[in-house]
């Protein structure tokens, strides 16, 4: 029988997304996250129903500024869960598991402040009985589930403490958490920066379109954002197959395809410069929490004398 034309396609399916090192197992769960905070930034510079729009005798002059802040601190969060007949035996496998991966973590340096068990949740576990031609639940066990959420500071510790919980037969990494001690500092040299753009820009309107604009200025929206680098991981899946040829689709129907695994690829996919005047620390070669600020400030426009 004449075999069907192959046709090579090449398929590359992107989850678009929000550390080292590590974003987490959260980001199987996660969509469109950069997407999302390009439209949130988009958003800000829009009016709303309830803003007033310039007139013939004010102006509005806007600055965006975005800030790449390294982190001080981090906090990995593993999931830890166990199946057993009867609740006592999950608790007792548990505390078991739970002492083994502490007792891993003081080798690294992790004492008892740094650590903290969270209980998630206890459910029941059904399977079916087969009697005939008859299926019926039955309770067989208990599942127990919880958290541990380790504090950390160095950011190259988190492969050991993957390592560490692979020895206590925990595999599953929720998230890191990236924390940055001193926000304050950040808002204020993003409002030094805002401030600079919005002079610039004034005095470039007022040479360029021969306008003159009054002070003081109003401040008319100052709008803020962090976004952490839990959010801004994307994932892609790209590889190249074959398809059948729709002219011989009724042969592909005596086959059962059976397709290849293919895996994800996660990375963090940060805000770039696009739609801000300034970016402060531009390079980023690592995970990094991003600040933005919108600043528009309102002027009157000085009237030519009658």
């Amino acid at each position: 029988m004449y075999r069907a034309l192959l046709i090579s396609l090449i398929f590359i399916s992107s989850a678009v997304g929000c550390f080292a090192q590590a974003s987490g197992n959260v980001a199987y769960s996660q969509t469109g996250g950069k997407r999302q905070a390009e439209q949130n930034e988009r958003s800000k510079r829009a009016l709303s129903q309830f803003e007033t729009p310039p007139t013939a005798n004010t102006m509005f002059v806007e600055a965006g500024v975005l800030m790449n802040v390294k982190a001080d601190e981090y906090v990995a969060i593993f999931a830890v869960n166990q199946e057993c007949a009867t609740v006592p035996e999950c608790g007792q496998q548990m505390d078991a598991t739970v002492a083994a991966f502490t007792t891993e973590l003081q080798r690294l340096g992790i004492g008892k402040d740094d650590l903290f068990v969270d209980f998630a949740a206890q459910n029941k576990i059904y399977s079916y009985q087969v009697t005939g031609n008859v299926a019926k639940e039955k309770l067989t066990g208990f599942e127990l589930k919880k958290n541990v959420a380790i504090h950390y500071k160095d950011k190259l510790l988190l492969d050991k403490l993957v390592i560490a919980a692979s020895h206590s037969s925990i595999f599953d990494l929720i998230k890191v958490d990236y924390i940055v001690r001193d926000t304050g500092s950040v808002q204020n040299r993003l409002m030094e920066e805002a401030a600079k753009i919005i002079k610039q820009k004034t005095a470039r309107y007022e040479k360029l379109l021969s306008l003159q604009l009054q002070p003081p200025a109003q401040v008319y929206a100052e709008r803020h954002s962090i976004y952490f680098p839990t959010e801004m991981y994307d994932s892609y899946t790209a590889f190249e197959a074959e398809d059948i040829s729709p002219d011989y689709y009724r042969d592909r129907e005596r086959y059962i395809v059976q397709k290849a695994r293919k895996s994800r690829t996660f990375f963090f996919n940060p805000l770039g410069a696009d739609g801000f005047d300034v970016v402060v620390n531009p390079v980023v070669i690592e995970p990094v929490v991003q600040f933005t600020l919108y600043l528009k400030v309102k002027y009157e426009i000085e009237q030519p004398k009658k």
